[in-house]
């Protein structure tokens, strides 16, 4: 008999890739998707704790499967990654229904965890040690490592793809909960990512997006030489068949000449860079813990203008943070209009316990104050990128086209277009009419139309789908 499963997945690009990665293995496994938890005889949630906006969804979504499984008490409803981490047994007493509660270090058990829980003997937890429960090597050691074979099935699309470079980390900012539940910095070794991307390559995947907390210190010390960032990319943009390299998530102080000068003159890798700030003051950049100051994040900036002087740059900020002064918050809007971001992502302070910040400091600017601020400065960046997004109006650019928008539900009678969407090497977002049959392809398209988030193409009425690169 057919097994099912549904897998819900809240958080960063991690989550997304660990998901992936679960699927696949279940897939192997004998289960098939469904799109609905009603119709799942396994129901997993891959969580995120950075927040708790994140941890209140899944609380909620496992509130209301309580008469799911009163009426199908086979199902198995298990919560994945780094809430199952930081939260542990506390799951299944806020959720007594929960069968399983899996840490992002013990995801390659999961298949057999599950059969497990089927044959009775559930329920299960499966967590990693705690960042004091021992010896640095033996924290680590109990983040096991998982990266298994790619599978095209596994994916949203077969032609994108995001490959896991290192794990963990260790930089403790005081309000981040990551090093607690993701476990100590760990990098993987430069030849098991060369052989994943050709595989990758192999499938189809035309763009690889490379995945670490701090993505830029990244170091192999293989054979006694070390290998950075910039040494991997020079390795994976030999390899036919990739189109686009990118990386995420950036550290400011590791932002090297040698990586600005890899993005630069490596014809693959995208000029496009994520760089949170999080402050535009040194005072609570100080507070947070982040290692660097206001001015050294200017400095840095400049250096990337300079390399690249036509790179996108992203970043995220945090307004709100304990401490935080009109003041403060005034030289993180100065920041926002000097740098000019792409974008930013922007979000109130939410205090995470077992972090540092709800240790030492009071919660003491107000939620009203925060929201303030949080829609403030989102207003200024958006006028940046808005202003920014406007010159494109009349280029042409190239793209990947990903698939079906995600307001794509309009199609025209004779079924021949739908809105798709499709990203520049800068990551832009551009949609535009086209056939279904273009996803997967890199196709130029006339901007004809721009907004702060999107980009509105055109592509020639000629165009027709051919074979894909």
């Amino acid at each position: 008999m057919t097994k099912t499963v549904y897998i819900k997945t809240v958080g960063c690009q991690m989550n997304v890739l660990d998901s992936e990665l679960v699927a696949a293995s279940l897939f192997d496994a004998g289960y098939e998707p469904v799109e609905s938890p009603r119709k799942a005889d396994v129901i997993l949630f891959n969580t995120c704790s950075v927040r708790q906006h994140a941890e209140d969804k899944i609380y909620s979504a496992l509130g209301r499967l309580k008469h799911v499984k009163e009426h199908r008490p086979h199902a198995i409803i298990g919560v994945l990654g780094c809430m199952a981490q930081k939260d542990q047994a506390t799951i299944f007493k806020r959720a007594p229904h929960v069968d399983l509660v899996v840490g992002p270090g013990q995801l390659g058990q999961l298949p057999a965890l599950l059969d497990a829980i089927a044959a009775g003997n559930g329920p299960r937890i499966e967590i990693s040690l705690d960042r004091k429960g021992g010896s640095r090597a033996r924290v680590a050691e109990s983040f096991t490592r998982y990266d298994p074979l790619r599978l095209v099935t596994a994916r949203p699309g077969r032609h994108q793809a995001m490959v896991r470079i290192m794990f963990g980390c260790d930089k403790f900012c005081t309000y981040c909960i990551v090093p607690s539940v993701r476990g100590p910095e760990q990098n993987r070794p430069a030849r098991e990512i060369e052989a994943e991307v050709r595989q990758l390559a192999d499938q189809g995947c035309l763009e690889v997006t490379l995945l670490g907390q701090t993505v830029n210190s990244y170091r192999d010390n293989a054979a006694g030489k070390i290998l950075r960032l910039s040494d991997l990319l020079d390795r994976l943009d030999a390899i036919e068949g990739i189109r686009r390299l990118k990386f995420v998530t950036n550290y400011p102080r590791h932002m090297t000449d040698d990586l600005l000068e890899a993005v630069r003159d490596l014809g693959k890798v995208s000029p496009y860079l994520h760089v949170p700030a999080q402050s535009g003051s040194s005072r609570v950049l100080k507070r947070m813990k982040r290692g660097y100051t206001a001015e050294e994040y200017r400095d840095m900036l400049a250096r990337i203008r300079q390399t690249l002087p036509g790179a996108a740059v992203t970043s995220d900020f945090i307004v709100g943070f304990p401490g935080e002064t009109e003041d403060d918050y005034r030289q993180t809007v100065e920041l926002v209009g000097e740098a000019r971001f792409k974008n930013s992502f922007i979000f109130k302070y939410s205090p995470r316990p077992g972090t540092k910040a709800v240790e030492l400091y009071g919660d003491d600017v107000p939620d009203e104050e925060k929201r303030r601020r949080n829609n403030d400065l989102l207003a200024v960046q958006n006028a940046i990128s808005e202003e920014d997004n406007r010159p494109l109006v009349g280029r042409t650019v190239e793209i990947l086209v990903e698939g079906p928008s995600k307001t794509s539900r309009r199609q025209r009678a004779d079924g021949a277009t739908i809105q798709l969407a499709g990203r520049t090497v800068h990551d832009h977002i551009v949609v535009f009419e086209g056939p279904p049959e273009l996803t997967g392809r890199l196709l130029e398209v006339e901007i004809v139309e721009a907004n702060a988030f999107t980009l509105f193409g055109r592509i020639d009425s000629s165009t027709e789908p051919k074979q894909r690169a």
